[in-house]
């Protein structure tokens, strides 16, 4: 491994910039991993694919379209003729795929992304994007709405069977808001043939009494990553949240096992990523500053231990919320997450015996400002595919993690 001064050169144009190895309070200190033109795979290559004490959320977004609920007498339904909807003082500033969301809890995510990219949504009569910002007064042009089945009844007995479910899964709850521990491969969200979902089941936590409100998730997680998941239990708690990420003053950390051990040891990695569709699958790939929906990505890295030089295992810091950010973040430095069926980019590698092929990447921590005051501070424990590796290579997961002392800001 070259180990001069900058480092060899990374897929995507970029350098990873050697520097010091323990992490230091002021940002610049921290060795560099920077990016400034797309990935040999962006060019054609194929694809890479509670206690209460202190807390670390999600996408602000997520939580804005729970204080809209309810506005809509359509609510939950489809609906069969095209009609116009006004954006209320209260869904102000909200992105218009997050207002669907609000004004129609029924519709599945896919579809309303669906809808909004074929230009059968209008505000004020003109095409958007589903995270365009809305503005009170704005006119919505809503197109007749695919029709979902009926939430539940409380006392069915698949509801039954998901309330017993997300129990089960409950790391920490109080009146406003709750932690999950998702597992791996359960989907947050419902997607094209994904009928069971963290979000589908959200409904059988609704109180039976009228005006009881439905639990909302408030940010995601990939279908193969597990860990704390975040869900406000009423609408004050969501639009609290929502505030809380925006300002970026939720801190989440996360544990992943990588091919090969990063040099140095703790850095700093800063790119632009951008989404790339191949046929009927998308990733995120390296991009330039300046390319069009090009986003900013900052991540933190800290190795924790190793496997002589074959693995390691890192905590991560996530500055920035992109999507797939940690998983395509790791590939970009040479050093891919193991078990990533859709960023694993190492030839020639053997997956060690004894390893199931899973994504070993956890949601470790979550820390958060509680809404009504204090601070979340919750973790959740290996998965068990995680929890046999780390038997297998020898990690004892109760070492202290470097993480900690990592910058918060970007």
């Amino acid at each position: 491994m070259n180990r001069s001064g900058r480092g060899p050169r990374q897929p995507g144009g970029g350098r990873r910039e050697a520097g010091p190895r323990q992490w230091r309070k002021k940002q610049r200190s921290f060795s560099e991993h920077r990016a400034t033109s797309p990935s040999p795979r962006a060019q054609g290559e194929g694809a890479p694919r509670h206690s209460q004490s202190r807390g670390h959320p999600p996408s602000p977004d997520r939580l804005r379209f729970a204080s809209a609920a309810g506005l809509s007498p359509q609510a939950g339904r489809g609906t069969e003729k095209v009609q116009t909807l006004t954006v209320t003082p209260d869904e102000n500033n909200m992105r218009l795929d997050r207002f669907f969301e609000a004004r129609f809890p029924g519709l599945s995510f896919s579809h309303i992304q669906r809808i909004i990219r074929k230009g059968e949504v209008r505000v004020n009569g003109k095409r958007t994007q589903p995270k365009a910002r809305l503005a009170a007064g704005q006119a919505v042009r809503v197109p007749p709405l695919q029709h979902e089945p009926p939430a539940p009844r409380p006392d069915a007995p698949q509801a039954q069977k998901d309330r017993a479910f997300l129990k089960s899964i409950t790391l920490y709850e109080d009146a406003d808001v709750m932690v999950l521990n998702k597992p791996a491969g359960l989907a947050v969200q419902g997607g094209s043939g994904t009928m069971r979902h963290i979000d589908g089941m959200l409904e059988a936590l609704r109180a039976p009494h009228a005006d009881a409100q439905r639990p909302r998730l408030v940010h995601r997680l990939d279908k193969d990553t597990a860990g704390c998941l975040l869900v406000a239990k009423t609408r004050f708690a969501a639009a609290a949240l929502a505030k809380t990420f925006r300002s970026r003053s939720a801190r989440k950390i996360y544990w992943a096992l990588t091919a090969g051990v990063p040099r140095p040891h703790q850095g700093r990695i800063s790119t632009y990523l951008a989404k790339q569709e191949v046929e009927e699958d998308s990733f995120m790939r390296i991009a330039k500053h300046g390319e069009k929906d090009a986003v900013h990505a900052v991540t933190y890295y800290a190795v924790v231990e190793t496997a002589a030089q074959a693995l390691a295992w890192l905590s991560l810091k996530p500055v920035t919320g992109r999507t797939h950010q940690l998983r395509a973040h790791m590939a970009h430095i040479g050093h891919p997450i193991v078990g990533d069926p859709k960023y694993f980019n190492k030839e020639n590698w053997q997956l060690p015996g004894g390893m199931q092929d899973k994504l070993h990447l956890l949601a470790r921590r979550i820390t958060v400002p509680h809404p009504r005051g204090g601070v979340i501070d919750v973790s959740a424990p290996l998965p068990p595919h995680m929890q046999q590796s780390w038997n297998l290579l020898g990690f004892d997961a109760g070492r202290y993690d470097p993480i900690e002392e990592a910058p918060e800001e970007a």
